[in-house]
Parts: C-alpha cells; sequence; structure tokens
C-alpha cells in the first residue's frame, strides 16, 4: 500500500513537470525550430500517459478486494398479500322521495293558515285556506234546494211503484235530484280547492305565505318534506355504466357533519344522459340523524373486491422501461433485483399486482431510482 501512495506521488510529480515543459515551450514559441519542439512535447505526453495507465492498473492489483464499494440505502417493504377494494368517488346530494311545495289549486286570499314550520303533518291535513264565502254561499243555498228536490223524489217513487201518476213525472224528478247532487258535487270540490292540503306524511319545512296574502295556482306556499324517505342522488359519468349495479356498497361522507354511514345501491339508471353524457344513482339514507335535502356529499361507489387476498404495492414505486415494461426492485441478498411485474386494479395511489412478485418479497419502496440491478443496498432489517 506505501509503494502504491509513493506512484500516486509520482504520478502527480510528472505531470507537474509536463505542465511546465509545456509553459516553457508556449513561452519560446518565438524561437526557431518550433515543430521539432511540438514533436518532442508529443513524446513526452505519450510516454507520461502510458506511465500514467500502468500505475493505474498497478494500483487497482494492489488493491484488489479492499476497493472501496459502493452501497445504496434503501427502505423495504415485506409485501403482504390483502383483500383489494376500488371505489368510484363522486359528489351527490341528498333529496326526498316525497318533497313537495304546495300551492292553491285555485286563485284567492289567505285567510287562515293552520300549520308553523317544523310542524308534523299527516296525509290529508289541511294545512291553509283561502277566502270561500261565495263558495259556501252557494253551497248552502243549493243544499236547501235539494232538500225540497229530494222530497219531491221520494214522494213521486212511491207514488210511482203504487202505479199512481205517469213514468215522466217520476223520470223528471229524478232528472231533478241528479242535477242537483252533481252541482253540489262541483261546488265541494270548488270548496277542497280552495284549501291547501298535505298530500303526505311529512314536516313543514317552509311557510312562505301569510294571511291576506293574495295566491293563486303555482306559486309555493308551503313545502312539505317526509324525511323519512331520504336519498343521495349522484351523476356519474357514462364510463361507468357497466361497473355500478344494484346493491353494490357505497361509503356516504357528510363533509359539513363530519360523518359518514355506509349503505347500498338502490337504483343505477340504465339510460345515459344525452345531453351531460351521464347517468343517475340512488342510495338510501335511514333516518337515524337529521340529514338534510340538497346538502352535498361525497360519495364512493364498491366496484370491486378482489376473491381472495392479492399483492399490493405503492404506484410510486413501479417503473417503466423503454419497451414498455412495468418494473420494481426487490432486495435479494442484500443486493437490488429488478422484477418486471404485470398489474390490475388501480386506486387511490396503490395497484393490483398479478404477476412478478409474492408473499415475503422485500420491495424497494425509498431509493429505487438511484439503484440498478445486481447494486448492493443496505436496508433496516
Amino acid at each position: 500500500m506505501k509503494k502504491t501512495i509513493i506512484n500516486i506521488k509520482s504520478i502527480k510529480m510528472k505531470k507537474v513537470v509536463l505542465l511546465m515543459a509545456i509553459t516553457a515551450m508556449i513561452a519560446s514559441c518565438s524561437q526557431p525550430d518550433k515543430k521539432a519542439q511540438l514533436e518532442s512535447l508529443k513524446a513526452e505526453h505519450e510516454k507520461l500517459t502510458k506511465q500514467i495507465e500502468t500505475l493505474e492498473a498497478e494500483i487497482k492489483k494492489d488493491m484488489g478486494d479492499s476497493a472501496e464499494v459502493k452501497l445504496n440505502l434503501v427502505e423495504v417493504l415485506t409485501v403482504t398479500p390483502e383483500i383489494f377494494s376500488t371505489y368510484i368517488d363522486v359528489q351527490g346530494k341528498v333529496d326526498a322521495d316525497e318533497n313537495v311545495a304546495l300551492s292553491s289549486e285555485m286563485p284567492g286570499t289567505v285567510t287562515k293558515i293552520n300549520v308553523k314550520v317544523g310542524d308534523e303533518v299527516s296525509k290529508g291535513q289541511v294545512l291553509a285556506e283561502t277566502d270561500s264565502r261565495a263558495i259556501q254561499q252557494s253551497i248552502s243555498d243549493l243544499q236547501t234546494n235539494m232538500d225540497l228536490v229530494n222530497q219531491l223524489y221520494e214522494k213521486q217513487k212511491n207514488l210511482w211503484e203504487q202505479k199512481i201518476g205517469t213514468e215522466v213525472q217520476f223520470l223528471q224528478a229524478k232528472t231533478n235530484k241528479e242535477s242537483l247532487e252533481k252541482k253540489m258535487a262541483t261546488l265541494q270540490e270548488q270548496l277542497r280547492m280552495s284549501k291547501i292540503i298535505s298530500p303526505i306524511d311529512g314536516t313543514v319545512d317552509a311557510v312562505d305565505i301569510k294571511v291576506g296574502n293574495a295566491i293563486a295556482p303555482g306559486i309555493p306556499a308551503i313545502r312539505v318534506i317526509n324525511f323519512a324517505n331520504l336519498k343521495v342522488k349522484a351523476e356519474l359519468a357514462e364510463s361507468y355504466a357497466g361497473r355500478v349495479k344494484k346493491n353494490d356498497i357505497a361509503k356516504i361522507y357528510f363533509p359539513d357533519l363530519n360523518d359518514s354511514v355506509e349503505s347500498k345501491v338502490n337504483y343505477a339508471s340504465r339510460a345515459i344522459n344525452p345531453m351531460s353524457r351521464t347517468f343517475t344513482a340512488e342510495v338510501l339514507l335511514d333516518n337515524k340523524k337529521e340529514y338534510h335535502p340538497n346538502m352535498v356529499t361525497r360519495l364512493k361507489i364498491n366496484d370491486y373486491v378482489s376473491t381472495q387476498p392479492v399483492v399490493v404495492i405503492p404506484v410510486r414505486v413501479i417503473q417503466n422501461s423503454t419497451t414498455g415494461e412495468r418494473y420494481v426492485y426487490v432486495v435479494k441478498d442484500d443486493k437490488a433485483v429488478k422484477s418486471v411485474i404485470k398489474t390490475g386494479r388501480e386506486y387511490n395511489g396503490k395497484v393490483e399486482v398479478k404477476e412478478g412478485l409474492a408473499a415475503g418479497d422485500l420491495l424497494v419502496t425509498l431509493g429505487f431510482e438511484n439503484v440498478n440491478e445486481g447494486d448492493k443496498v443496505v436496508y433496516n432489517k
């Protein structure tokens, strides 16, 4: 080893001598016979080069196995098979099957409001009323006429059954009775239309009218929602049409409530919207918590679950060769070994590996970009 050090010093001294000789020759380039001087320098340079190569070879031979070996520090992960699931992430909103905005069926002035926001109501309950005095007066007058016509009809009917009187008299009495009954039914329907009646069981969510307001058909007056039948609706791209099916597991996240719930897909539309190129999926909600219609949600629909544990690795550790192969590095006998893999489903930064890795393999997860096939590596064992 001492000889080696002396030889290295000798090489350095000769390089210095060569440099000084070249400098001297340049300084004296004004002197004659420049070609001869150039040839002399070239010969000297060639001689020194050969000596340097010889000494380098001797140094390498003398050091042998004690030469420095490059070691790469890496981190590894022991491959452990697991059940792999993928999800479709979309934004949805809470909707209600029974969410109705009620209005009067005929123009009028509000005379009475029977409910307030938050009240529980039942189907058929009268929520508000409009001015119906004219209709009620007409019903009262018509009822008086009907009482008389009914009496005449009953008497004429009894006479006819006893073969007294003519058939024309009986039919006329019957016709009068039926005509008034139809008029009464019409007035009763108009009276019903003057009231706002709940068509469902639910909760009053909004009251947008006051006593004395003029209302008309089509103008929202009272909103009633059945919170027992809430669901989440989402629009999905048509590329997912073959991957979402009824009864698929779905996870619903409520960012505003910091809450989540698991349910199942209740319905997946088979028709694609021609404008947005999307289809609708619905997931039912339970009524255990206070969810609100139109609340924004994050919906994760489970579209794939491996039938058995599979190898799953981070996507970031995969490299691509110039031939298009995907590969990773594993550690075997403290050396980096390239392993070509075939992948399957990918989700959330992880990918399913179908070929190329096995349980127990030491996968290089950090430092893989600095190693080559066969490099010595160091890792925490």
